[in-house]
């Protein structure tokens, strides 16, 4: 029976690679080559900027090995303009010193293995959170992460293993499967999957990309033990390269390290988490649709969290790890409608369940002002990092913890039992009134869970660290502490969210 499932299309992707022609580029006069160097920086920085289109994205990477020095990818709404973009980077005087070693053509992708609501075009059953996964899939944006790994594949069609041949419904359970273990490199690798049926010589190409190229082998290596890779798929050749920005075009023909200190793009560590993040989760890695991943920025401040705790145990107020229990959070405010933010929240959070890193999502209110708080805890900081670029985008957003002005925000969180939940609001009214005098404090609010009146943060702004620890090194504090052993359901987690 055939059972190919539904699709739908958005961007077009063109991986042009290309080679210096390094003799030629050595012999030519200055002049030539200043010429080339200009003509291709304002080509690529034309294209990143997308003056060439009406959307889309473009990158440069600088490629490792011999099948090609350098790599542009584009993505744009329609062929012709890939085309396009394509013939005129050929015009320049830099395409001139360059051939064509090879190319790759295909289009973005979503199918019926992610959701039957939304091939129905049943509106009301497809969640804001599944829209918004969905439409990052067909028009995705390149992640800033440094380094890229391309590759295509295919499905096997042999006389044993044929992919085409099984049901539909087996062919989704191998790929949720093989989505689950992509989700495992959520906050490290980010990727786009690319369907090239019709368009080029493989059925896919992949491109990952990650701040750690040990991450794009551990990705591929771990995930070829899944049934749908080990025994129903074929791989292409592989390319790696480092991403740089425009104006280094002159470094790289230089023969120096791209990108050039201080542009702006960094190495990570070994097995280290950074980047940039543009939106939340996990992949598969291998096609036809699946589930989803991203990862995200890594706390810089480590350090300095590693102080503040250590300050924080040495008064005997448990600080756990940078942001919390062996948990990261992430907060944003907002001032729309709380069940209107609720909707849109909720969407969002059960497309994060997917994710075994998400540990919460709610929606909290504020006590005494209109104001929400959406807080998003992840066992990861890139994975919270990552879901902060969804939530960045809900209604009334109009501030992120730690972007206020000063030190940033200090979020205490409770879990109160509910026959001292009255107490505890009384409490934070003689605390609040405390906090207002004390030197550096900016304002504090008390917000309280829309599903669970018992769950509270108090979100706390203050000017410098210094003044956030007199506050914790004072009396009042001491004798809240001392009183909260008796009115809280469980330990209290105190976090610099900044």
């Amino acid at each position: 029976m055939r059972e190919p499932p539904q699709t739908d299309e958005g961007w077009y992707v063109l991986h042009d690679f290309r080679r210096i022609d390094w003799a030629a580029w050595r012999d030519a006069p200055q002049r030539e080559r200043e010429d080339a160097i200009d003509e291709g920086v304002d080509y690529l920085q034309r294209h990143e900027a997308v003056a060439d289109a009406d959307d889309g994205a473009s990158a440069v990477f600088a490629m490792v090995g011999h099948k090609a020095d350098l790599l542009i990818v584009h993505l744009r709404p329609t062929l012709d303009a890939l085309s396009t973009a394509e013939r005129q980077f050929d015009r320049t005087a830099l395409g001139a010193f360059t051939e064509q070693s090879t190319s790759y053509v295909a289009v973005t992708e979503v199918s019926g293995y992610v959701s039957d609501a939304y091939f129905e075009e049943d509106e009301e059953e497809v969640d804001t959170g599944l829209r918004r996964y969905i439409e990052g899939k067909l028009e995705p944006e390149i992640p800033d992460d440094g380094y890229l790994s391309f590759y295509p594949m295919s499905r096997k069609r042999g006389e044993q293993d044929n992919w085409y041949d099984l049901p539909f419904e087996r062919r989704r359970e191998m790929m949720e499967e093989h989505g689950e273990h992509g989700r495992e490199f959520g906050g490290r690798v980010k990727q786009i999957v690319a369907s090239s049926v019709g368009l080029d010589d493989w059925e896919w190409g992949v491109t990952l990309f990650s701040d750690d190229p040990t991450h794009l082998k551990d990705i591929v290596y771990e995930m070829r033990y899944d049934e749908a890779s080990a025994r129903y798929s074929e791989f292409g050749p592989f390319y790696v390269g480092r991403r740089f920005p425009p104006t280094d075009l002159d470094a790289f023909l230089a023969g120096e390290s791209v990108p050039v200190e201080g542009d702006g793009h960094h190495d990570a560590d070994a097995h280290g988490e950074g980047g940039h993040d543009d939106g939340h989760h996990g992949d598969d890695a291998h096609g036809e649709g699946g589930t989803h991943h991203d990862g995200a920025e890594a706390d810089d401040s480590e350090g300095e969290d590693d102080d503040i705790r250590g300050e924080l145990a040495d008064l005997d107020i448990y600080a756990g790890q940078p942001h919390g229990e062996d948990v990261y959070a992430t907060v944003l405010y907002s001032e729309a409608d709380a069940d209107d933010l609720f909707d849109e929240v909720e969407g969002l959070r059960s497309n994060f369940d997917h994710y075994d890193t998400h540990v919460k999502t709610a929606v909290y209110d504020a006590l005494d002002r209109d104001r929400r708080a959406v807080v998003s805890i992840w066992d990861t900081a890139s994975a919270a990092d990552t879901a902060a670029g969804f939530l960045s985008e809900l209604p009334g957003i109009v501030s992120r913890a730690g972007e206020e002005s000063g030190f940033g925000t200090m979020g205490m969180f409770y879990t109160v039992k509910p026959e001292h939940r009255e107490d505890f609001v009384e409490k934070f009214e003689t605390v609040g009134d405390v906090l207002a005098e004390m030197a550096g404090h900016g304002e504090t609010d008390l917000m309280i869970n829309l599903e669970d009146e018992n769950d509270m943060f108090i979100a706390s702004q203050w000017r410098s660290k210094e003044d956030a620890m007199d506050f914790f090194r004072s009396d009042d504090f001491a004798d809240t502490v001392s009183w909260g052993r008796d009115v809280l359901a469980d330990r209290p987690r105190h976090v610099f969210l900044a």
